[in-house]
């Protein structure tokens, strides 16, 4: 079990985070951060602090170490994730985009996105995150009918 967590707080940073508590346009998640620290700082225990901001054990120590690590600044700061979904490969991408400019299959007149996916062998809810810019109508317009149209 911790114990004797201690926060040295300067007395910018204090002014720093009250202001932060008491502006009522703070987010939220910046004001129960900076709640955690000033707690701290005061000498007030961590079951305590959980009580009293309704954040888990685990939270407050993750709070008060980004503190220590980075000051005032890493309290405003969320870590940057990975999503959750995982790129298509650009294979996938490649043969999606090869696709739109077939006919589609039977007697369709137009390419569904449902067609599409079961063509390619994805998810419909699967979107490419980066797809190749597409040829424009003024291309292909001219193309067709040759500059003059």
């Amino acid at each position: 079990m911790r114990q004797g967590i201690t926060v040295q707080v300067s007395e910018d940073d204090r002014v720093r985070l009250g202001a932060i508590v008491a502006d009522r346009n703070s987010p939220q998640k910046h004001v129960w951060r900076a709640r955690i620290v000033l707690m701290t700082a005061d000498g007030i225990g961590t079951n305590t602090i959980m009580r009293q901001t309704g954040k888990s054990k685990v939270t407050v120590w993750r709070w008060r170490e980004r503190f220590m690590a980075q000051g005032v600044d890493g309290l405003l700061r969320d870590k940057t994730r990975p999503s959750r979904i995982p790129r298509l490969p650009a294979t996938v991408h490649e043969r999606t985009v090869a696709l739109t400019q077939t006919d589609p299959p039977g007697e369709m007149t137009h390419w569904t996105a449902q067609m599409m996916a079961k063509q390619v062998g994805i998810s419909v809810s699967s979107r490419p995150v980066r797809m190749p810019p597409m040829q424009s109508v003024v291309d292909v317009n001219t193309q067709i009918f040759g500059s003059g149209h």
